[in-house]
């Protein structure tokens, strides 16, 4: 059975920065591609990046693009989530979330397992 963990949310000012980490267990994940989804209050999940097995592919949701960058360390079983120029909308409860295959998906449902969540809180 695969677990993963969330850190790096917290609470931090428009135009700030966090790093977000998920870390599994259980069992290795290299050969998985991984995602970051969101879900802001009253609103539906969101995607907001996935990056293949060997982090030669990402993609991106338009509302992050050039402000996030997703990553990984396969040796230490964690991706992360750079997010920088952050915006009020961007608080939200961030999940990350791994498939059972290496390429990287925008759609929920192509994922097997799902981390509890970190939250994000960007203040005006």
């Amino acid at each position: 059975q695969v677990q993963l963990g969330e850190s790096g949310g917290g609470l931090v000012q428009a135009g700030g920065s966090l790093r977000l980490s998920c870390t599994a267990s259980g069992r290795t994940l290299s050969s998985a591609a991984m995602g970051w989804f969101r879900q802001a209050p009253g609103k539906e999940r969101e995607f907001v990046a996935s990056i293949s097995w060997n982090g030669g592919s990402t993609t991106y949701a338009d509302s992050v693009k050039g402000r996030i960058t997703i990553s990984r360390d396969n040796a230490k079983n964690t991706v992360y989530l750079q997010m920088n120029s952050l915006k009020p909308e961007d608080t939200a409860l961030y999940y990350c979330a791994a498939r059972g295959l290496g390429s990287p998906s925008r759609s929920q449902s192509d994922y097997k397992y799902w981390g509890q969540g970190t939250q994000v809180t960007v203040s005006s």
